[in-house]
């Protein structure tokens, strides 16, 4: 008979049935998933236990990224466990744009993040996540407010220092900052300031807006640490509204604040991080006199990090804007669309997050596990069919009658159905040409 030299998997949406009965898609991935390795982790046992206690009533979430480029596999992890969390306990995700920074930022990557995430998580119906989509942004109005309160309340102060002398006055792990000689300026001073920078009417860099916290702090990032920036720059939503934009460590920390979020889910890098994004939720909860309950709760994971992966969207932006790489969603690169593209089902991303699991320990996988995950999927919802890869076409002389066979489209799985082949009839068929030999020449 004939060398098959290959099987094509052609894989279909994911709203047909595998054999089992299951359902495919996020809920029947989460089944598979729990019934095979478990689920249970430390972030879990948190929320259990807030829920137990009553210090939340609903459990909710937020996906924060930043419009500067397109989802790669890293954040692919943190939507499932966002996403995954919501739906075990009857929560729900804010979607949210962290838009702070207009000189890096672009509508076309918006679109793109909520079409991965639509990919990933969603069932092709509504939304995945609650509501609109949310956009730092929609806050800066109550961003510069509560700035404003915290001069008000001599937490914040205008220093006119260069950016290099606030790093060079910062101090170092080992020894502690140096104040400011802007840091006892008086309130009315500090506010007068504040509206001029507002009113824009400084240069970029010219002058910040600090907390007054501690500079001997042994914390680093608690060291008066900067909260607003002057950028005369055009925002994507906001046009020249504002000249004056937020630090990400305050946004993110009143972002959360303000949607109500109880759990702010991210990776160990903003560890040391956490203490700032304490007061700031602490000194907003005050200022608004929020109940003690409503206040959100950072917890920190380890991020997905890919042997012989580049995961820096830097790094990746600078493939694509030297033209290595035919875009952000190049099947080699490794951004979820990137992966879509490649033909990875979103039910194999989702797999291979829950296997990666979650916990504090920074380790990094091999993709291989990211490729059997991928064949695992398919295996049960692909059909298959035989191809020749190095054709031959043959005429047949002596088979004038027409026959059709029928084939299933999977060995093992009869709900995929059958396909119908042909054969005979006067036509001709393919045959690999490593079958085919004349017989005077060997």
């Amino acid at each position: 008979g004939l060398k098959m030299r290959c099987v094509v998997l052609v894989w279909g949406s994911a709203a047909g049935l595998i054999a089992s009965g299951r359902a495919r898609g996020w809920r029947g991935l989460r089944a598979v998933a729990s019934e095979e390795i478990g689920r249970q982790h430390f972030i879990r046992d948190i929320v259990e236990k807030d829920l137990a206690a009553g210090r939340i009533g609903q459990v909710v979430l937020r996906f924060p990224p930043e419009p500067n480029g397109y989802l790669h596999v890293g954040h692919a992890k943190a939507i499932c466990l966002n996403f995954g969390l919501a739906k075990d306990y009857a929560g729900r995700v804010h979607m949210r744009m962290d838009d702070t920074n207009p000189e890096k930022e672009e509508v076309k990557y918006e679109r793109a993040i909520l079409d991965d995430v639509r990919w990933l998580v969603g069932d092709g119906g509504d939304e995945p996540w609650d509501g609109e989509v949310r956009f730092a942004s929609d806050y800066f109005d109550d961003m510069y407010a509560f700035a404003t309160s915290l001069i008000e309340r001599d937490l914040a102060y205008v220093d006119s220092q260069s950016a290099e002398e606030i790093r060079a006055t910062r101090g170092t792990l080992k020894s502690p900052g140096t104040e400011s000689p802007f840091r006892n300026r008086s309130r009315d001073e500090n506010l007068e300031l504040f509206r001029a920078m507002r009113a824009g009417d400084f240069e970029d860099g010219s002058v910040v807006l600090r907390a007054k916290i501690d500079m001997g702090s042994p914390n680093v990032n608690m060291r008066d640490p900067v909260l607003y920036r002057v950028r005369n720059a055009r925002h994507a939503r906001t046009g020249s509204t504002w000249p004056i934009y937020p630090m990400y460590d305050m946004a993110h920390a009143l972002s959360d604040a303000i949607e109500g979020i109880t759990h702010s889910l991210c990776t160990l890098e903003f560890q040391d991080h956490r203490p700032l994004y304490d007061w700031v939720v602490e000194q907003h909860s005050s200022w608004r006199d929020s109940p003690r309950g409503e206040r959100p709760r950072q917890i920190e994971f380890s991020r997905l990090n890919l042997q012989y992966t580049v995961t820096s969207k830097r790094k990746l932006n600078g493939l694509v804007s030297a033209g290595r790489v035919e875009g952000w969603d190049d099947p080699r690169m490794p951004t979820i669309s990137g992966m879509r593209r490649r033909g990875v089902p979103a039910a194999a991303v989702r797999l291979f997050c829950e296997r990666v699991g979650i916990s504090k320990a920074e380790s990094r996988l091999d993709p291989s596990l990211l490729d059997d995950c991928t064949r695992e999927i398919l295996e049960e919802t692909a059909p298959r069919a035989f191809c020749v890869l190095d054709p031959l076409r043959v005429e047949l002389l002596d088979c004038d009658d027409l026959e059709e066979l029928e084939a299933p489209r999977h060995p093992k799985f009869e709900a995929l159905g059958t396909r119908r082949l042909r054969f005979g009839g006067g036509g001709d068929i393919c045959v690999d040409r490593d079958d085919f030999w004349d017989t005077e020449t060997r």
